[in-house]
């Protein structure tokens, strides 16, 4: 059998029968080095799988990731609800768009889809509960909104994504996915509002407004987290790890001397908790590096793009076929777990039609976002179902509308690069 089929066949046999990914990965990557190259390959196991992780990029990932549940202890997420309800104010569908608003911000503190929607419904479920909003309802929402996280830097998907693409400015990859972030909120926003009026939700929110100014004061701590971790990247002060370990600092800081929410019992807590998921997720990379050099030393990496241009050369119909093949791998698998497997694979084709990575990390996020809120996995709205206790399948009815709304957003993504690009091209980073 081809060592470069067996690679693949072994990694779907393993996924088919519930392997977790990272031994499905190791196990397609041995396989295919055992088959496809000498003995003495197999010696190159250990080393791949050190290299992968060895890299000093790669610390900000725990960190960001410990940062995320910091804030999402700290309180800062309630804080946040109170300032955008002072800004949105009591209206029909009002609590949907504080719901967007809060995740979009989140998103800039965790870099991760799960925590964002874990933290958001928390707080937003009792009062949209209250004020007449559905379950389900307030599920979708909330999941559709966590997904862009992915987007709103720091993601953690996009520092993976920057690490395996050679020569690609994580700086410039943030930049381009602040617009489209936005814009990807907006785009839930709006079928969110429309709705909430069409279905007569929020009839019974609070009409007293919460005033703007002393809530702005209590919420500042954290509106002030994106801003220092743009702040620093954008002048120079820190690179991307370096404003990692600020951002955990300035976490605790919030948690512990700010908000007083946090005392040893609970920064052991979110220490032990960051250290299981960075220990999974790291597993995962060192593994995925593994598969990445046996598919790339065989030339599995460079077959696969020979047959697919041998399909078509048209670009527009083989962007639209990796667009259905991403969308479908993040019904399926998470966010880390995609990049991983997909992007090696991905890099010849991008350079055969040359296409900048930049942009296109934008367009792949944004189909793992959309992903993230698709069943039958979807793993932020199986997050935000489990805690609405609403069972999945009752989402669906408003998952669609969402969907269609993030379609939009990211049609005009495809065929508006600059969208994605502009910003970066602003600050003067450099575009690949």
């Amino acid at each position: 059998m081809d060592p470069n089929v067996l690679l693949l066949l072994v990694f779907v046999a393993l996924m088919l029968i519930g392997t977790p990914i990272a031994v499905a990965l190791g196990f397609a990557g041995a396989a295919g080095i055992y088959v496809g190259l000498d003995l003495t390959a197999l010696g190159m196991i250990g080393p791949n799988t050190y290299a992968a992780v060895a890299k000093y990029p790669l610390i900000a990932i725990p960190l960001f990731i410990l940062t995320g549940m910091v804030f999402e202890r700290s309180g800062v997420a309630a804080r946040l609800v109170e300032f955008a309800q002072s800004l949105i104010g009591p209206r029909r569908g009002g609590l949907a768009l504080v719901a967007v608003i809060v995740c979009l911000i989140m998103g800039g503190m965790s870099g991760s889809g799960p925590a964002d929607a874990a933290a958001v419904i928390t707080v937003m479920l009792p009062s949209m509960i209250k004020a007449g909003y559905p379950r389900p309802f307030t599920a979708s929402v909330v999941a559709a909104s966590a997904s862009t996280a992915i987007l709103i830097p720091p993601s953690v998907a996009m520092i993976i994504y920057s690490v395996i693409v050679p020569g690609l400015d994580l700086r410039a990859l943030f930049a381009a996915g602040l617009v489209p972030g936005l814009l990807v909120g907006l785009a839930i926003a709006v079928p969110a509002l429309l709705l909430s009026r069409r279905h007569d939700f929020g009839r019974d929110e609070d009409p007293d407004r919460p005033a703007i100014w002393p809530s702005f004061r209590r919420a500042l701590p954290g509106l002030m987290a994106p801003v220092i971790i743009l702040g620093g990247l954008r002048s120079g002060l820190f690179t991307p790890t370096e404003t990692a370990v600020v951002a955990v600092f300035y976490g605790l800081l919030v948690g512990t001397l700010l908000y007083r929410t946090m005392g040893l019992r609970e920064i052991y807590e979110v220490l032990a908790e960051a250290a299981k998921i960075s220990g999974v997720v790291m597993l995962i990379i060192s593994l995925a590096g593994l598969f990445a050099w046996a598919g790339s030393t065989m030339g599995a990496f460079d077959a696969t793009t020979a047959a697919l241009l041998s399909v078509t050369d048209n670009e527009w119909l083989i962007l639209l076929f990796l667009m259905i093949l991403l969308l479908l791998a993040g019904m399926v698998l998470d966010g880390v777990s995609i990049y991983l497997i997909a992007v090696p694979l991905l890099i010849p084709i991008v350079q055969a039609f040359d296409w900048s990575f930049v942009w296109f990390g934008v367009v792949m996020a944004i189909l793992v976002a959309m992903g993230q809120f698709t069943p039958p996995v979807a793993v932020n709205l199986m997050v935000t179902a489990k805690i609405a206790r609403v069972p999945l399948e009752s989402t669906f009815r408003w998952v669609g509308w969402l969907l269609l709304g993030m379609a939009v957003a990211l049609a005009l993504i495809v065929l508006f690069p600059e969208l994605a690009l502009w910003l970066p091209r602003v600050l003067g980073y450099r575009i690949t």
